[in-house]
């Protein structure tokens, strides 16, 4: 299927969250038959069902493996799994599935005066996709250009792609969900950050998870950027089917060669997009002008400064893009000193690569770590931190697997539980105290705990705005 007529195109739409419903809503404005369906139930559910059925929409509950009769394409939510029974229907009947992702990228409209549409600049990775998403964003808006940061970052897509003042370009986030179900995807430019093992009940191996990721790279027309320190991502670009001309352009956090970005001398620097870049390089701004100046996150300015220059953006909007980000909240954010001990707030690290890049960070460090393990084993994470940590404070439901690799890797470092059972605040507060007594002067507080919060917490946001508020109680009480 091509880009279809959908008047009256008989469509599902699996998934009665977010992007379900916007699909649903864009389909029905194009006059197509859309039926939804969603294998729950509940408030919630029936409210968005009703709002969406007084529109017009058909939406089935507690109904998500059956294929209605007559149907000629499916639209899925991201988190819909490829081995669902409403997929394996599909399948059969010789039904396309598409993502939101691939029905904006089919909806795209040509920008006034040029006959083409805005062009993709994507981002995907394991770990710190919204942090270069946004970066790159505020590049290109320094560069005076109309842009959005777009995507899995919480701007939908279709928004963007259907907006009523067009874009000249767009900062866009994939998850490897977004990509799986996006076949027909062809970014300007795209790079991949790094790669670690996550979702892999959800895309089976390893090797499918990779695969899907490697999608971005797919009909590149200037650049596919790559990881220099992370071999898996350059292995990737090796494999996509590109454009005629595409380059490929890593970045590293060493001197850079002809190609590639890096840092020389406190500098950010470009040896791709320049004349002449056997012998020359662009100064793009200082490690100072990115914040916070942890190593991967110089290494995610680095990425965004890169789709940045493929798009022809000049050195000095870089810098002044860099200059005026600030991360979204609860990643690597510091949010006080007590007593010459620094606090720092990165609840976002909810797998173990997450947790690796921050604890490389800081030393010494008292480590906040544990929570839901998500199937994930600590023996490299602990091994490569042991030496910068001070002291452990171990919470949540899956806290034995850090502590036996805390025995195992770094059995001199003194671990504290948490008490059992208490949740939310009160078991925040009484973390922080228990780190703050750990901590010596110049120490750094880090909650980084590489697993997902909510067997303690309502999200990882909410962990996080716990945190801040334990350590401003901390200050307030002198203790």
């Amino acid at each position: 299927m091509t880009n279809p007529d959908f008047s009256d195109l008989p469509v599902v739409v699996a998934g009665l969250g977010v992007s379900g419903i916007s699909a649903a809503r864009v389909l029905h404005g194009l006059g197509a038959r859309v039926t939804v369906v969603d294998g729950g139930s509940g408030p919630g559910l029936t409210a968005r069902a009703a709002e969406l059925e007084a529109q017009g929409v058909t939406v089935r509950l507690g109904d998500g493996a059956s294929l209605p009769e007559g149907t000629e394409l499916i639209v899925t939510s991201p988190g819909w799994a490829p081995d669902s029974a409403l997929f394996a229907a599909a399948g059969a009947a010789g039904v396309p599935v598409w993502g939101d992702v691939e029905l904006a990228w089919r909806l795209r409209k040509p920008l006034p005066g040029t006959g083409e549409p805005a062009p993709w600049l994507a981002v995907t990775g394991t770990n710190g996709k919204t942090t270069t998403v946004q970066m790159l964003a505020s590049i290109l808006t320094a560069a005076g250009k109309r842009t959005a940061a777009v995507g899995n970052v919480g701007v939908s897509v279709l928004d963007a792609v259907l907006a009523e003042e067009p874009h000249d370009v767009l900062a866009v986030e994939l998850s490897s969900y977004q990509l799986h179900w996006a076949p027909s995807l062809r970014p300007y430019s795209a790079a991949v950050l790094n790669l670690a093992p996550d979702h892999l009940d959800w895309h089976g191996s390893m090797e499918a998870y990779a695969a899907d990721k490697g999608r971005i790279y797919e009909g590149n027309v200037v650049a596919c950027v790559y990881n220099l320190a992370d071999p898996a991502t350059e292995a990737l670009v090796r494999e996509a089917d590109v454009e005629e001309g595409c380059r490929a352009i890593g970045f590293g956090l060493g001197a850079p060669g002809p190609s590639n970005f890096g840092v020389v001398d406190g500098l950010l620097v470009d040896r791709a997009f320049v004349e002449d870049r056997a012998k020359n390089a662009a100064e793009l701004g200082a490690v100072e002008d990115v914040y916070p100046p942890a190593p991967h996150n110089i290494a995610n300015a680095l990425a965004a400064a890169a789709l940045a220059r493929a798009y022809g953006v000049e050195p000095k909007a870089v810098r002044e893009g860099l200059r005026a980000f600030r991360p979204d909240a609860h990643r690597i954010a510091e949010v006080g000193v007590v007593r010459e001990v620094t606090y720092i707030d990165d609840s976002k690290a909810t797998n173990t690569h997450a947790a690796a890049a921050s604890l490389a960070a800081y030393r010494p460090i008292v480590w906040i770590a544990g929570g839901l393990a998500k199937g994930a084993t600590f023996d490299d994470l602990v091994q490569g931190a042991a030496e910068r940590l001070r002291a452990v404070v171990l919470i949540g439901q899956d806290r034995a697997l850090i502590r036996e690799a805390l025995e195992r890797h770094a059995p001199d470092v003194p671990v504290i539980e948490a008490a059992e059972g208490q949740t939310g605040a009160v078991a925040m507060a009484e973390v922080v105290r228990t780190a703050a007594s750990l901590a010596r002067s110049g120490d750094t507080v880090l909650l980084a705990p590489a697993c997902a919060s909510m067997d303690m917490f309502t999200n990882y946001g909410e962990r996080g705005d716990l945190f801040a508020t334990a350590v401003r109680e901390l200050a307030d009480t002198g203790e």
